[in-house]
C-alpha cells in the first residue's frame, strides 16, 4: 500500500499490532516516522523518536560518542558555500552531509587533491548546504551489531571495485565482500564489541543497531579504532550485514525478525 501521501490516515485505518519499521533516510530514520506511531499509538520496532533523530545527525551524534569515551576522528561542520577553493582542513578529509544515510553525498579528498571537489558547491548537490567535513581515516571498514544490549559479531567489509563503502557497495549483489567473523585480533574485536553497545546505550539506540569503525593498522596490530556512526535502522536485505552477523552468532533470519517484532514498543 502506497502510504506516500497520508501516513497517518493509512495507519488508523490499518491498526496494525506492530510496525516493522525498515525505512532509511529522512523521514524513516530520522524519528518523524517514529513520531507518528509514537502519536497514533502503534508499536514499531527499532530506535525511538530521540534516539533516531539524534543519530540521524553526525554533528550531534559525533558529540555524545565523545563524552562517552568513544574514539571519533576530528570534523568540522560547515555551510558548503563556504568551503570555496581552499581546504577546510589538510587533506586526505572526507565532506559528508549532516543528516543523510546509505553514503548519499559522501565525498573523499586525496591528499593529491589541490582544491576541494567542485561538486560540493555546484548546483547538483541535492543534499543539504550543511556538511561535516572529517578526518580522513586510513585503514579497514569494521561494523559491528548489537541486539538488545549484547553486542553480537564484528564484520569486516572489503568493496569490490568501489573507492570505500558507497550506495552500490552497500545495495548491489557483488558490491562488497563480508569477512564475518573479521580478521582481527582477540584485543580489537573485543574493543569494538565494547564501542558498538557504548555508542548504541549512549545514544539511546533500543532494538538493532549496527555501529561502523575504521581500524588503521598499517603500523601495528593495535592500530587506531575509530567510531563513524550508528545505524539505527540497518539494512535487512540480501545483501545486508546485521542478518549475516546475527546468523554468526546462532540467530537465523527468521528469529532474528521474531525477535525484533516481540521487541517493539512504544515510548522507545
Amino acid at each position: 500500500m502506497d502510504v506516500d501521501r497520508d501516513v497517518g490516515a493509512v495507519l488508523s485505518t490499518l491498526k496494525p499490532d506492530v510496525a516493522f519499521n525498515a525505512l532509511h533516510g529522512p523521514f524513516g530514520e530520522d524519528g518523524t516516522i517514529q513520531g507518528i506511531l509514537e502519536y497514533l499509538g502503534i508499536p514499531y520496532t527499532h530506535s525511538g523518536v530521540l534516539a533516531s533523530a539524534l543519530a540521524m545527525n553526525k554533528e550531534q551524534s559525533k558529540k555524545v560518542a565523545k563524552a562517552a569515551g568513544i574514539p571519533i576522528a576530528e570534523s568540522r561542520v560547515l555551510d558548503r558555500f563556504a568551503i570555496g577553493n581552499q581546504h577546510p582542513m589538510k587533506p586526505p578529509y572526507v565532506v559528508k552531509p549532516v543528516s543523510e544515510g546509505s553514503s548519499f553525498g559522501v565525498v573523499i579528498v586525496k591528499e593529491d587533491q589541490s582544491h576541494p571537489p567542485q561538486v560540493i558547491s555546484s548546483s547538483e548537490w541535492r543534499y543539504g548546504d550543511t556538511v561535516m567535513v572529517e578526518r580522513y581515516v586510513h585503514g579497514r571498514e569494521l561494523t559491528c551489531a548489537v541486539m538488545g544490549d549484547v553486542a553480537l559479531g564484528v564484520c569486516e567489509i572489503v568493496p569490490t571495485g568501489h573507492a570505500f563503502y558507497d550506495y552500490d557497495s552497500k545495495y548491489v549483489a557483488g558490491g562488497s565482500k563480508h569477512e564475518c567473523p573479521a580478521k582481527v585480533s582477540p584485543n580489537i574485536y573485543q574493543k569494538i564489541q565494547t564501542l558498538a553497545l557504548k555508542a548504541h546505550q549512549a545514544i539511546g539506540c533500543r532494538g538493532v543497531s549496527r555501529s561502523d569503525f575504521r581500524y588503521d593498522d598499517r603500523h601495528s596490530e593495535n592500530g587506531e579504532v575509530v567510531w563513524l556512526e550508528v545505524n539505527t535502522q540497518p539494512g535487512m536485505t540480501p545483501t545486508s550485514l546485521v542478518p549475516e552477523i546475527a546468523a554468526q552468532a546462532g540467530h537465523s533470519f527468521g528469529e532474528l525478525l521474531s525477535w525484533m517484532v516481540e521487541d517493539a514498543s512504544c515510548l522507545r
